[in-house]
């Protein structure tokens, strides 16, 4: 799986917001960070594996990762704060097509 490059992602962000707006420059700013943490958290999963052994004492049990918990509140984190950005709409017009029955104009109803 190929990693984004964080600060091309950053320049598509700020160019789909208003830049004047410091809230929602700072709410980019916040997502790329969480997108860092992750990164780091993935990091340390593939150093460390899924699992863990810990000992305590004469006691071992194998427990999941902790940056897995991690990565899940840091999702949960990214798509909130997604949803709360305010990007700016892409104007798009297409024309409107007359409607038409099966080829022929559509008539105006009697009622």
């Amino acid at each position: 799986m190929r990693k984004p490059n964080l600060k091309n992602l950053k320049k598509q962000l700020l160019a789909r917001i208003d830049t004047d707006d410091l809230l929602e420059v700072k709410k980019v700013n916040d997502l790329i960070r969480l997108h860092e943490l992750d990164a780091e958290c993935d990091k340390a999963i593939e150093r460390d594996g899924v699992s863990i052994i810990i000992e305590n004492g004469s006691q071992k049990f194998i427990k999941s990762h902790p940056s897995l918990n991690e990565k899940m509140k840091i999702n949960a984190q990214k798509i909130a704060l997604e949803k709360s950005i305010k990007f700016k709409l892409k104007s798009t017009t297409t024309p409107a097509a007359p409607s038409t029955v099966e080829g022929k104009p559509k008539r105006g109803s009697l009622i």
